[in-house]
């Protein structure tokens, strides 16, 4: 059977922040306010540029048709008067019409011509809107390198006006070029900038994309809760100002939150509330995505016929838009349904067009990259001809015209050239003599060097393999914690030598404590952080006497601090940590922890108790850390784990493991022995990773009650 993670859904607020260039043109008066002014305005430029912002208006409203009425009616005039900015303007707002209704050639065909004139007419401002515009088109059908180029334009000619809006939209759009790569870090540092700004400007719109944005990389992470939180601040923004794009995206990403929740009744509900307000909208690229989602909830709930209808629905939609990445994700969905079905042959055949789509998908931005820099070496080489010719016909006149002044200093010429070409040889040649000897000396220089560097580098290496020494005396003997859990496993694999990962176990009277911490940072700096921790938590439960494990953590991070103040620079490392304590006679299971949740199998359903969203470290307004009381019975399973294995990239395409993926994998197998659990986490982790450097220490603790 096949199986493809990770394909993302597209409900993401795209540019609705885009750049109004009409802010001369007094944006705050309401679409009945422009209507009047339109009456009695002049034939002039003015009553273009009030014709395409209230395009601009009725378009973010979602009337679609009324807004291309004005565009035109603006490029009409506009082109009367020979204004060209307006003509411009006008070709953008019918292009971003074209992209919500999935015309994508179309919209980016009208997009280039109004950048054209803008850039004709040295427009600034245009010409960063513009390219915004282009790019989204870009990054919708899966060109993330050109989609990119345009965002990074843009983002420059942006500062260079200092239009905060506009920083803020070439923010927003960048980082969600780099989500749509899976690469979830510059995707959501370029959304905090893009918010910080919004919210100096006071724009709903712009506030609640963000948020939206924030959501969908939360949620491609496995952050559901999280994700929920950014979509709950952001609705009622939308509803507010009355953005129905926006409202429709964050049902759908509401839907794909409820789904990855398994609430599917719920899931539903938002879907279609989503699909009815695109739908009124005729936005296809939102009903193609909404099809998708819908179809793939009734194939979780085994109603296939339904499943079937939406999906053929979506796929239908996905080839008239030309939406390479909805195709792509359809046929993922076709694969799942027809796994799921029984349909096996059709599963094959699902299989084959997925493969067919992604790759396409993936080549798709360098073909044409490689197809640009062909036309542009072309067109530089064929200039480079026309020039060498002209060159060569001005070459013969002016020989023609000095060919007499040429033969009678012909001689005088040769014989200074010759006396000149002596004098360099010999100098050459003297110059040679030193450079040889020069050259000898630094050989020698080079050798002594690299004779010492090999001695320094065995230094520091066998320094580092006795640290590694060191660092295996923290950690616990298997044998020590087997003799407590019989049935139970650690995963342990640092990425270097030594690792920022550790885990801990320590018994005090009737209470057993045992946590699997990840520190800042691998290798050497994460490991010395690790003694530090760990011997915190040691002074806590041996000095202190401590064993709840709430309290346990504030008293840690209390010592950390205390460590770490000591040093004259500011240090901001720290550790997330999944602690856990069994009481042995009362079997009452607590818990806490700092960042890191607690995942428990009981009654064949995975749990999962959330972490408290703060660091043992620095942090404004710290709060106590929270103490978890867990009624399990015997045979229930515990897992506590760092981040280090769903942060793994590898697979087909070269995304991360993710942690849906791992719940899935360990309750597939939960049945199975505790040791053979952990030879199937190793052997699933060393094939998703293939030939892929590993790229954080990993940790998982499993222990059966």
């Amino acid at each position: 059977m096949f199986y493809i993670y990770s394909m993302k859904r597209g409900h993401l607020v795209l540019y609705l922040i885009l750049i109004s260039c009409f802010q001369l043109a007094a944006q705050s008066h309401a679409i009945d306010s422009l209507k009047n002014v339109l009456k009695t305005e002049s034939e002039d430029t003015g009553k273009v540029n009030t014709l395409n912002l209230l395009s601009f208006k009725l378009w973010r409203t979602g009337k679609y048709d009324t807004s291309q009425i004005c565009a035109k009616s603006a490029q009409e005039l506009a082109k009367k008067l020979d204004f060209q900015n307006g003509i411009a303007a006008g070709l953008n707002n019918v292009g971003m019409i074209d992209y919500y209704l999935g015309n994508y050639s179309k919209a980016l065909e009208l997009q280039k011509n109004a950048l054209g004139i803008y850039q004709k007419t040295g427009n600034k401002a245009g010409i960063g809107k513009t390219l915004i515009s282009i790019g989204g088109v870009y990054n919708e059908q899966g060109n993330f390198s050109q989609a990119l180029e345009n965002m990074l334009k843009a983002l420059s000619i942006q500062q260079e006006i200092g239009n905060k809006s506009g920083m803020a939209s070439a923010y927003t759009n960048i980082g969600l070029v780099y989500f749509n790569e899976a690469n979830y870090t510059p995707a959501m540092d370029n959304m905090r900038k893009a918010l910080i700004i919004q919210k100096e400007l006071g724009d709903k719109n712009g506030i609640g994309t963000c948020l939206v944005n924030m959501g969908a990389i939360c949620t491609d992470q496995g952050k559901l809760s999280e994700a929920l939180e950014h979509y709950m601040e952001a609705l009622p923004l939308y509803q507010e100002v009355g953005n129905k794009n926006a409202i429709a995206a964050v049902y759908s990403n509401m839907g794909d939150v409820r789904m990855e929740k398994g609430d599917y009744p719920q899931a539903l509900q938002y879907y279609f509330k989503s699909l009815n307000t695109y739908h009124e909208m005729k936005a296809k690229n939102g009903i193609g995505w909404d099809l998708c989602g819908i179809a793939g909830i009734y194939t979780k709930q085994k109603n296939y016929k339904e499943a079937k209808t939406y999906l053929d629905s979506a796929l239908d939609m996905a080839k008239e838009i030309d939406n390479k990445q909805m195709e792509t994700a359809v046929y993922n969905m076709r694969i799942q349904f027809d796994s799921a079905s029984g349909n096996y042959k059709a599963e094959v055949s699902d299989y084959r067009e997925y493969l067919v789509h992604h790759d396409s998908l993936i080549n798709q931005a360098n073909t044409k990259k490689m197809v640009q820099e062909q036309m542009n070496y072309e067109f530089e080489q064929k200039q480079a001809a026309e020039k060498a010719e002209q060159d060569n016909k001005d070459a013969i006149a002016e020989r023609d015209k000095n060919r007499q002044r040429i033969i009678l200093n012909s001689f005088m010429g040769g014989f200074v050239l010759m006396l000149t070409l002596v004098f360099f040889i010999f100098r050459g040649y003297r110059q040679k003599q030193k450079a040889n000897i020069i050259i000898t000396q630094q050989n020698e220089e080079v050798v002594r060097q690299k004779e010492l560097l090999e001695v320094k580098n065995k230094e520091i290496l066998d320094s580092i393999i006795y640290a590694k020494r060191l660092q295996d005396a923290i950690l616990p003997p298997m044998k020590l914690i087997k003799q407590f859990f019989p049935e139970s496993f650690v995963l342990y694999k640092p990425k270097d030598i030594v690792a920022g990962d550790f885990y801990w176990m320590e018994r005090a009277g009737d209470n057993i404590l045992i946590a699997a911490a990840d520190c800042t940072g691998h290798g050497v700096p994460g490991a010395m952080v690790s003694v530090v921790c760990s011997s915190a938590l040691n002074r806590t439960v041996k000095e202190f006497h401590i064993t709840e494990p709430g309290k346990i953590l504030d008293k840690v991070r209390e010592l950390v601090l205390e460590t770490f103040e000591k040093s004259e620079s500011n240090v901001q490392d720290g550790m997330d940590i999944s602690l856990c304590c069994l009481n042995t006679k009362t079997n009452e299971i607590q818990w806490s922890g700092a960042y890191n949740s607690l995942w428990y199998i009981q009654n064949g359903i995975m749990h999962e108790v959330d972490a408290d969203k703060q660091p043992i470290g620095k942090k404004e307004k710290p709060a106590p850390f929270n103490t978890h009381k867990l009624n399990l019975q015997k045979g229930d399973i515990l897992y506590l784990l760092t981040d280090g294995y769903a942060d793994q990239f590898g697979g087909p395409q070269g995304k991360k493991f993710k942690y849906k993926q791992l719940h899935d994998l360990l309750l597939t197998n939960a049945n199975a022995s505790m040791e053979k659990q952990k030879n199937i986490l190793e052997t699933s982790l060393e094939g998703w990773k293939g030939n892929l450097e590993q790229v954080d220490d990993v940790l998982v603790i499993g222990i059966r009650v």
